[in-house]
């Protein structure tokens, strides 16, 4: 097409970019040249113009000045970077409040920017575990730059963090660290013995070995920390806290004295303890915030296991007057350690977002991840239902082999026949809480699985379909992620 060289020549006159496929808020003037984002038939380019900027590409001329035509890739992202450094990820959980929207798809950014353009809210745009990134292909090199294209195709220049999320291994933080994710989630769940809780006290006494520190800097004392809450301790709780938390204590000031002690790398750390069966109570809570503290472990975010259910890309599953009742504690907690409570697997938990808002007065992190997948396999369902049909089958032959990534109760028995349904009426299921989990979970195999002559069964058409539709997408991730801060912000002043 390169319909975008006929728009060079007419640069800084007042002409609408967007007939001749350029993205208007990509246009930047830079010590006499330009650089702007175009789509050109299917592929997505940069275009500089005026200079050698370091991008590598295809060379031109237009009207005497050099112009390369320069690919999304990591090494014209880097060079973006460099230019631009609003492309570039900052720190951004000190920030009152924040929200991470991960992008499986690496397609998501323009919609879920247009929603922080609404709110005072700083996102995490660069947002991917590695379980996720194994299970779809891709690397952190590729999650970070796509949210810098994304940025620097919309123009945002109010700032994004980009977050090493639930990562377990020091070799895998120092690997986001160096390639320059400004915030680390720390997943503890492997240094935690949750199965202490359910251990007869004789059990629990035989493990325990006596903590006469320990033991004195909790036994007797009650810890008054505002706002109404007294907190006290026994021996017996004391001793299973130190038996589940204990060896996840070492292990996150180990991590924070390695890589976030001053001085060594500029990044956010959050503690991540929610990835167990077992809710975290507010003795629990404050046990765990007061032994870091005692550690000099300093972090800006802690993720506790809230009572409930926080399944995947559903509602909350659980007692709403407990969640209420339990979440103030925790928070009145993290405002006298002084840290922001974060709410882990937010995507969908529309009942007791106003809630969190109010509580944390404001004050918050909450991650969103695979809504954006629903999204977006819901954008196949509305424009190629045939594709649709083909994708949902394939979910439910492999249903049974990821849930060993994810815990869900979903009833594939309480799922339409898709053969049986309209066009209409597939839509629909994405209203359906069964059918939303079936697709969240499987977007694995769906994307990376392969025939046998090595073609991809569905990734090559899904995103083919999500790029001529891309305006599509952006729309609906406005409406649904805009729907998320809308009841977050509801309450969010008493």
């Amino acid at each position: 097409m390169k319909n975008y060289q006929n728009f060079i020549p007419l640069l800084g006159a007042k002409v609408d970019p967007v007939p001749y496929g350029v993205y208007p808020f990509s246009i930047n003037d830079i010590e006499g040249g330009s650089v702007f984002m175009t789509k050109d038939g299917e592929e997505t380019l940069i275009i500089a113009i005026g200079k050698d900027w370091g991008f590598s590409g295809i060379e031109f001329e237009s009207e005497g000045r050099p112009c390369v035509a320069a690919p999304l890739t990591h090494g014209n992202a880097e060079v973006l970077r460099k230019l631009f450094p609003f492309t570039a990820p900052i720190r951004v959980l000190g920030k009152e409040r924040t929200v991470g929207v991960g992008d499986r798809l690496g397609i998501a950014g323009p919609g879920h920017i247009r929603v922080f353009q609404e709110y005072d809210a700083f996102p995490i745009l660069a947002q991917q575990s590695i379980r996720e990134l194994n299970l779809t292909h891709r690397t952190y090199m590729d999650v970070l730059d796509a949210a810098t294209f994304a940025v620097f195709r919309e123009g945002y220049r109010k700032g994004f963090g980009a977050d090493g999320d639930h990562l377990k291994k020091p070799e895998d933080v120092e690997m986001a660290l160096k390639l320059g994710f400004t915030m680390i989630t720390l997943d503890c769940s492997e240094h935690m013995h949750n199965d202490v809780e359910a251990m007869p006290d004789s059990q629990v006494d035989s493990l325990y070995t006596a903590d006469p520190v320990l033991e004195k800097r909790y036994l007797g004392k009650v810890f008054s920390i505002g706002e109404g809450v007294s907190l006290t301790y026994d021996l017996p709780a004391l001793k299973r806290m130190k038996l589940v938390y204990g060896e996840m204590i070492d292990f996150a000031a180990s991590i924070y004295e390695r890589f976030f002690e001053p001085g060594v790398y500029q990044a956010d750390f959050e503690i991540s303890i929610d990835e167990t069966t077992t809710p975290t109570t507010p003795l629990q809570h404050f046990f765990v915030s007061n032994e870091l503290k005692e550690r000099k472990v300093v972090y800006a975010t802690l993720a506790p296991r809230f009572c409930g259910e926080f399944q995947k890309g559903v509602d909350y599953i659980g007692d709403l007057a407990q969640f209420e009742s339990e979440l103030a504690t925790h928070c009145a907690i993290s405002r006298y350690f002084g840290y922001k409570i974060s709410l882990h697997s937010g995507s969908d938990k529309f009942s007791v977002f106003s809630t969190f808002g109010r509580l944390t007065k404001g004050r918050f992190h909450v991650k969103t991840a695979g809504t954006n997948w629903l999204e977006a396999m819901k954008v196949v369902a509305i424009v190629d239902p045939v594709l649709y049909r083909s994708v949902h089958k394939f979910a439910l032959s492999k249903f049974e082999e990821v849930t060993k990534y994810y815990h869900v109760t979903t009833d594939l028995s309480k799922i339409a026949d898709v053969d049986t349904l309209t066009d209409a009426e597939l839509v629909k299921l994405f209203d359906q809480n069964d059918a939303r989990q079936l697709i969240h979970i499987t977007y694995g195999p769906i994307l990376s699985t392969k025939d046998a002559a090595g073609n991809y069964l569905f990734k090559d058409y899904l995103y083919r379909l999500w790029s001529d539709h891309e305006g599509l997408y952006s729309d609906m991730l406005f409406k649904h992620i805009g729907r998320h801060l809308a009841c977050l912000y509801k309450n969010m002043k008493g």
